[in-house]
């Protein structure tokens, strides 16, 4: 097995609003096409580090991106997790 850190292989493609006085539609609507990968993924299994996750809506949009991008597995990877009303 072959690990690689890559902390280039996403970038924010668009510059969107701050999430934290959004609802959660709202926070998954802002991030939904926020992203674009910088290479190849097809056949990857990749692992997103986080390191507070409130809503999820972030997570959730990279791993979409990565999946239809070709990625063979998602693992997200978070440090802390806030508090869900």
């Amino acid at each position: 097995m072959r690990v690689c850190a890559d902390a280039t292989l996403v970038t924010r493609a668009i510059h969107t609003a701050p999430q934290s006085k959004l609802d959660l539609d709202a926070r998954r609507r802002n991030v939904a096409t926020a992203f674009r990968l910088t290479r190849d993924v097809r056949g990857l299994h990749i692992g997103v580090v986080d390191d507070v996750m409130t809503s999820g809506a972030t997570l959730d949009a990279l791993a979409r991106t990565l999946k239809l991008a070709g990625a063979r597995r998602v693992t997200n990877f978070v440090a802390l997790r806030t508090p869900q009303d």
